[in-house]
């Protein structure tokens, strides 16, 4: 009995008699069944990071962090409001970390949460630091409440998603050119 040739990831199993198709069989409903599993998986990992997203933009809903009145007020130190959210996140994040990394929970993907030192280059930092803070200025919009401004008020938020993805082309093309 000759029931074809199947592919198992670099392994050609051929069922040409009885015990072998038992055995295609058998691994053909081992695969379907890890595939199922992994495809679950990847749902769930995916469902977690979809709530979780949700969840950051309803925090920077109701906090008013998406707000370019309450963004102009932090620039011209006439509100403590939004100093006090960035340094609350900071010392949550901080704190998140150290605990993480002391329980050694792992990540939703499953990777292990490690955090690296990067060289500490005081060109690049303060001129990244300067254009990103002109633009948050003059747009009233950071990258994270940028999709909560597409979401709220669309026109001025898709102005500003339009032109976060114009900088980052523009930064992809030139940034190998870049000696600071």
């Amino acid at each position: 009995v000759y029931s074809g040739t199947l592919y198992y990831g670099g392994v050609s199993v051929s069922s040409e008699f009885f015990s072998g198709h038992s055995f295609v069989f058998y691994r053909r409903l081992v695969y379907l069944k890890l595939h199922s599993y992994f495809h679950l998986l990847t749902m769930v990992r995916f469902t977690i990071s979809l709530l979780l997203g949700i969840y950051f933009g309803f925090v920077l809903l109701l906090s008013e962090a998406y707000s370019w009145f309450r963004i102009q007020e932090m620039f011209h130190f006439q509100s403590f409001h939004m100093f006090g959210l960035l340094f609350s996140a900071i010392l949550t994040a901080m704190v998140s970390i150290v605990v993480l990394k002391r329980i050694k929970l792992k990540s939703v993907f499953g990777n292990s949460i490690r955090t690296e030192r990067k060289p500490l280059n005081w060109k690049s930092n303060i001129a990244g630091g300067l254009i990103f803070g002109v633009g948050w200025a003059i747009s009233g919009a950071c990258s994270g409440p940028l999709f909560v401004l597409v979401g709220l008020e669309w026109k001025i938020g898709l102005t500003g998603l339009c032109g976060a993805l114009l900088g980052a082309l523009i930064y992809g093309t030139v940034s190998s050119k870049l000696k600071l």
